[in-house]
């Protein structure tokens, strides 16, 4: 965030274990930049269930991952 100059990070919230650690992370983050705001977002229910991990499991897996994250994305994730 400093480097881009950026004093907002955007972060998303699925569930309460989330919530335990996004918390946590953003209090530090505080300490250590005090200009820096933490928004939470939650996303649409038929999402909830998602995580970068499983994303990136579809795609190892071979499977494409289109379906779940923009395309740019996909094509990244294909490409390892």
């Amino acid at each position: 965030m400093k480097k881009r100059g950026a004093s907002v990070v955007i972060r998303g919230l699925r569930f309460i274990s989330d919530f335990e650690y996004e918390f946590q992370m953003a209090l530090m983050n505080r300490r250590l930049y005090p200009s820096m705001e933490t928004v939470y977002l939650m996303p649409d229910e038929q999402h909830i269930y998602l995580s970068s991990s499983i994303v990136k499991e579809i795609a190892e897996l071979g499977k494409d991952p289109r379906e779940f994250v923009p395309s740019c994305v996909a094509r990244a994730l294909l490409k390892k």
